[in-house]
């Protein structure tokens, strides 16, 4: 059976490349606790490594990551649902956050829920333009609780995040770039290569260490919150409204909840 997550390391003007590929795209890339094990492996690697100079993650197929998928935490208890996923979660995400090397995420489809949090990990985003971006988790009880909520607050304002996390409904590549979220949005899948490739060109020029450094200065922004998440995202999955939510999910109905 083909990997979900795919590796590989390419070669530009004399450095390194590392590309991730989320390669589940008959399941729109949505993340299994597989491959979040996979995730950690391939940011463990690219953190040992003197050549790799810049990361680019990218979804196979129409999507770039529809999020979690509910099958890996639709049947979770309440301290599953906080300790195994939302932690675990986090502390994949945050290795590719804390990675020395810059990380770019090349959203080439829709990009909903925890496929969303996987990109605000990145350090650059760029989308094409039919792509929708969102966090619909309100929809289905549950919350961003991969630390979604305060990374999105800290990169386009309180204000707007209250209206993205709380509406749960999807948004524009092209708005999600008037507000900050994303870096560029591009016509089509070339035109967001040929961006991506000059970002690239740009990035292995630039000294490693003094990127490196950059970004641990502008980590320092970010308290620790994982304790916090889990224990939301535990309390939201121990609902009835949580449990209806996911039901409705995979009856293909309208969920019907009565704040219990």
């Amino acid at each position: 059976m083909e990997d979900d997550v795919l590796f590989r390391e390419i070669e530009l003007n004399g450095a390194k490349v590392a590309e991730i590929v989320l390669n589940r795209p008959d399941k729109g890339n949505a993340l299994t606790f597989e491959m979040l094990d996979a995730l950690s492996v391939f940011c463990r690697q690219v953190a040992r490594s003197q050549d790799i100079r810049a990361v680019v993650i990218r979804g196979n197929g129409r999507f770039f990551c529809t999020g979690g998928d509910i099958k890996a935490w639709g049947s979770l208890t309440p301290t599953e649902m906080g300790q195994s996923w939302i932690l675990r979660g986090i502390e994949v995400l945050d290795q590719i956050a804390s990675l020395p090397q810059p990380v770019i995420a090349a959203l080439n489809g829709h990009t909903l829920g925890g496929g969303l949090e996987l990109a605000l990990a990145a350090d650059l985003r760029i989308a094409v333009k039919t792509a929708k971006i969102g966090m619909p988790e309100v929809g289905l009880g549950m919350i961003a609780g991969w630390g979604g909520v305060r990374r999105m607050a800290e990169t386009v304002g309180v204000a707007r995040a209250r209206e993205f996390t709380l509406l749960g409904a999807p948004i524009t590549a092209e708005k999600a770039e008037t507000w900050g979220l994303l870096h560029a949005v591009t016509e089509d899948a070339a035109a967001m290569e040929a961006q991506i490739q000059a970002w690239l060109e740009r990035l292995v020029t630039n000294a490693p260490i003094a990127m490196a450094l950059t970004k641990g200065l502008l980590r320092t922004m970010h308290a620790d919150m994982r304790q916090a998440f889990a224990s939301a995202a535990a309390h939201a999955a121990g609902t009835e409204d949580c449990r209806e939510g996911v039901l409705a999910f995979r009856e293909k109905r309208k969920p019907v909840y009565r704040n219990l």
